[in-house]
């Protein structure tokens, strides 16, 4: 789960992590007496989840009264679209105004989980306030990475690698390590998936202070997190995602054309990469679970049509909890109930398959039975071609 920055900002005060002095409004009265209070100059700065805000005109320094009130109506109620939103951008309903600071140096640091070394690895740069992504392509070696065993923690010879690696004065070295060993422990304590700041700045009297935030945490571990779990805000989801939710239905939205319903994260996963083979390209993520019913199904194939790209669906069912006769019922009653108007091929292996496809077949309705997968993918290529 993404949190906004004010919010991660909080846990970093938490953890003793420097950040600006700031607070937040939903409006220019209250953006322009937050920043009476802070005193000029201010950054006003849009809270969406996404990177890239600046780049977006979603972040603005002001030096006087006037600024300010015209940096709170640019952001306040814009659409802004950055890389990480995609062209359809994220409606601006708050905004966080800190107080301005002299900026010596920007650095760039994160923290993430790396599977390839079963490792906590802190990712850093010199290179602070730029595309991170952008550097690690042109300039590779301005990329320091600190591998971490998750079992032992955070050490001294990790932070010394980190220090070293940025070439800080010495006379940074203490606070920064204290700082440093704060962020690995907020991002263990949270179960974080993600925790990155840019830029990490140092300024001119030689503090060092986070100038952004930015964390993602497991959604799986918010059983562990109440006060996270409170910070979600439903503005930020995707409105078919949230609506698939309701119904304990995984759905993720993609830019393709083809719909579809698989039960098993992982077979959801494989169906989309041979619908790509075949040539088409998938419209959704759309896990429907081992134990899906006639109702889930049904729904299903609602979330999926409300999507005007989709131009035809692909079913895919391994039958072990669910036989197949018992979902093609559901197939054929909930695609009755939707009133399918696009084609849709349906491939279904394991238990009562054959009565599963029988189903199909005789309910008189335009549903493609396919011998397997590769059979499946071609078939709904070809009908949405």
């Amino acid at each position: 789960m993404k949190i906004h920055e004010y919010q991660a900002k909080e846990l970093f005060r938490k953890y003793k992590v420097p950040v600006p002095e700031g607070g937040v409004a939903t409006d220019t009265a209250g953006i322009i007496e937050t920043a009476e209070k802070l005193g000029l100059p201010v950054a006003v700065k849009a809270q969406i989840h996404a990177g890239g805000r600046g780049k977006g005109g979603g972040v603005k320094v002001a030096r006087t009264k006037d600024e300010v009130a015209a940096a709170a109506d640019a952001i306040l109620g814009m659409t802004l679209i950055t890389k990480q939103t995609g062209p359809e951008g994220r409606l601006v309903k708050t905004v966080l105004i800190e107080k301005g600071v002299n900026i010596k140096k920007e650095l760039y640091l994160s923290i993430i989980p790396d599977r390839e070394t079963a490792s906590i690895t802190i990712v850093t740069s010199q290179d602070g306030g730029m595309d991170i992504e952008e550097v690690a392509e042109k300039h590779p070696e301005r990329i320091i990475k600190v591998a971490i065993n998750p079992l032992t923690g955070i050490q001294g010879f990790h932070l010394r690698e980190v220090m070293f690696g940025l070439e800080l004065d010495s006379a940074l070295m203490k606070p920064f390590s204290i700082i440093l060993r704060g962020l690995y422990s907020l991002f263990v304590d949270y179960d974080c998936s993600m925790l990155e700041i840019n830029p990490l700045i140092i300024t001119e009297e030689d503090e060092i202070i986070a100038l952004d935030a930015k964390i993602d945490i497991d959604s799986n571990a918010m059983f562990r997190h109440a006060d996270v779990k409170e910070m979600h805000d439903p503005n930020e989801d995707d409105p078919t995602e949230a609506e698939a939710a309701k119904y304990n239905l995984n759905y993720i939205n993609l830019d393709g054309t083809v719909g579809n319903m698989v039960n098993g994260a992982g077979l959801a996963m494989a169906t989309m990469d041979i619908i790509k083979q075949a040539g088409a390209e998938p419209a959704n993520f759309l896990d429907v679970g081992g134990s899906a019913d006639a109702e889930m199904v049904e729904n299903g194939f609602r979330i999926i049509l409300s999507d005007p790209k989709v131009k035809g669906i692909l079913v895919n069912i391994f039958g072990g909890i669910l036989r197949c006769d018992v979902l093609a019922k559901g197939v054929v009653q909930a695609a009755a109930k939707v009133q399918l108007n696009v084609p849709v091929v349906v491939r279904m292996e394991g238990t009562n398959v054959e009565e599963g496809r029988k189903i199909l077949a005789d309910s008189g309705m335009s549903l493609i039975n396919a011998t397997d997968l590769a059979d499946a993918a071609r078939k709904i290529a070809e009908n949405v071609a």
